[in-house]
């Protein structure tokens, strides 16, 4: 055992170091001398409705309250001028100037520097919900991703909710199934070679997000990640609830709980397409818990 762990926390290191050089030699990417661990932290939503003491904490962590501005970038969105309308809206309500915040919204291969040098200079990034996968295809491999990355390592607390929660790991779970293609928003196998795996932005190394958690009973698919990526520690995380991470330790935030499930035995069988496997390490964290994700 102790050598597994071992082993899981060299992987994590070098999962830390692939995420820092994933965009090196794309345009506004992170440099290479920028190995020291991140500055800033990650407030990761579940979706759904977020709580006013949920955005009090975000606003205190941020220090958005008290100086910066903050960017909400609205790509994930089908509707990118309402999720800016209420992404805009929750800050103001909770008292953050107007003039303090500012949405964007980038269409691929169309990067004005002004604006992704905002998105860098930021002391609070928060990614709206929608589709991960539309995120990702305009941010990947361009000057936003680098801005993010830079903006974290200065200082900047990144958030995101629902499709802004799964676009943090460094491999993100797409949404999508590849032995039944027809979205229906139920999971009701474990099979192998199922779970659509992508890449994310590489902000949480060693881990894989799932939302909208218990309220979707989304646990056949986080068991179906567990087995097929037994390195990665699995979170599921219910609406109206987050995890603060700082360094390699996270917080529960919110109002429901937080699934961790880890494979330390790597233990995973297929059969006709089955998964299976033994050991599974199932834990389920309530608001003010705190976990390790090494």
């Amino acid at each position: 055992m102790k050598r597994e762990i071992i082993g899981a926390y060299f992987f994590s290191l070098l999962l830390t170091g692939c995420a820092a050089l994933a965009g090196v030699g794309r345009p506004g990417a992170p440099l290479p001398q920028a190995y020291a661990p991140p500055q800033g932290k990650l407030f990761i939503i579940g979706g759904g409705k977020r709580p006013p003491a949920m955005l009090e904490e975000l606003i205190r962590v941020s220090g958005i309250d008290s100086a910066g501005h903050a960017i909400i970038l609205t790509m994930a969105s089908e509707e990118p001028d309402t999720a800016a309308y209420y992404g805009l809206r929750q800050f103001r309500e909770m008292g953050i100037p107007a003039e303090r915040l500012r949405a964007l919204h980038f269409e691929k291969g169309h990067y004005p520097p002004a604006a992704v040098d905002s998105v860098r200079t930021a002391r609070l990034v928060y990614i709206s919900g929608g589709d991960q996968n539309r995120f990702m295809d305009v941010v990947l491999g361009s000057p936003v991703y680098g801005a993010i990355h830079q903006a974290y390592r200065a200082g900047a607390t990144i958030a995101g909710t629902s499709a802004g929660a799964a676009v943090m790991s460094a491999r993100m779970i797409t949404g999508n199934e590849f032995k039944h293609p027809e979205y229906t928003g139920d999971f009701r196998t474990i099979e192998a070679d199922n779970i659509e795996i992508k890449e994310g932005l590489g902000l949480l190394p060693g881990a894989i997000v799932d939302q909208h958690f218990i309220y979707r009973m989304r646990m056949n698919r986080l068991i179906a990640v567990a087995l097929d990526h037994p390195m990665e520690t699995s979170i599921g995380i219910d609406e109206s609830t987050a995890i603060l991470v700082q360094g390699r330790e996270a917080r529960v935030v919110g109002d429901y709980q937080v699934i961790l499930l880890r494979n330390p035995q790597q233990s995973r069988k297929s059969r006709n397409g089955l998964l299976g496997g033994r050991g599974l390490e199932l834990s389920v964290l309530l608001p003010g818990e705190v976990f390790r994700l090494d």
